[in-house]
C-alpha cells in the first residue's frame, strides 16, 4: 500500500496541473489528532510553489507546486527504517530520507509519521526545513497527543 502511495506521488512529479492524485494515510487515535492540527499549520507556499488541491481530499495530505511537493500525515512507519538508524535533525525534527528513494523522506514525531515527497526544481533541505516549524508544533510538548502505537523511539539524531 506504502509503495503503491508513493508511487502515485512519484507520478504526480512529472506535473500534468490540475487536482493531483494523492492516496490519503488513514491515522488512527493520536496521530489522527496529531495530522489534524498539522494541517492547520501547514503553509499556503512552499519554497516558493503555492499550496494546490488532491484527489480524494483529505486533511492528511497537502500538495504544492501541481504536486511537486507531497505530504501525508499518519504514515506507519517506514519499512526500511531500523531503531538504529541516524536521522538528519532539521529545527528539532527528526527526518528519514529514504536510501531507496531520493526524493522520500518522513519525519519522525512522537505523536505521527509525516511522509513528504520532494521534486522538480525544489530541494529537500529547503522543503523539510520549512516544513520542520509547523511539523515540530505536533509534539505532545508542544501540545500534540501521543505517539506512534508502533514505535518507541530509539533513533539517532545527527546535527543537518
Amino acid at each position: 500500500m506504502r509503495a503503491a502511495a508513493v508511487l502515485l506521488v512519484l507520478l504526480t512529479l512529472a506535473g500534468c496541473g490540475g487536482t493531483i492524485q494523492v492516496e490519503p494515510p488513514v491515522p488512527q487515535g493520536p496521530a489522527a489528532a496529531a495530522c489534524d492540527k498539522l494541517a492547520t499549520l501547514l503553509p499556503q507556499t512552499l519554497d516558493g510553489a503555492p499550496r494546490g488541491t488532491s484527489t480524494p481530499e483529505s486533511p492528511y495530505v497537502a500538495v504544492w507546486g501541481d504536486g511537486v511537493i507531497a505530504l501525508r500525515c499518519g504514515v506507519p512507519r517506514p519499512a526500511r527504517m531500523a531503531p538504529t538508524d541516524q536521522l538528519q535533525e532539521i529545527d528539532g525534527v527528526g527526518w528519514f530520507p529514504d536510501p531507496e528513494k531520493p526524493a522520500l523522506f518522513t519525519a519522525v514525531t512522537d505523536s505521527a509519521y509525516v511522509e513528504v515527497t520532494v521534486g522538480g526544481e525544489h530541494t529537500a533541505a529547503e522543503v523539510l526545513a520549512e516544513l520542520s516549524k509547523p511539523i515540530g508544533q505536533i509534539s505532545p510538548q508542544a501540545g500534540g497527543s501521543g505517539g506512534p502505537a508502533d514505535s518507541t523511539l530509539f533513533y539517532t539524531l545527527s546535527p543537518r
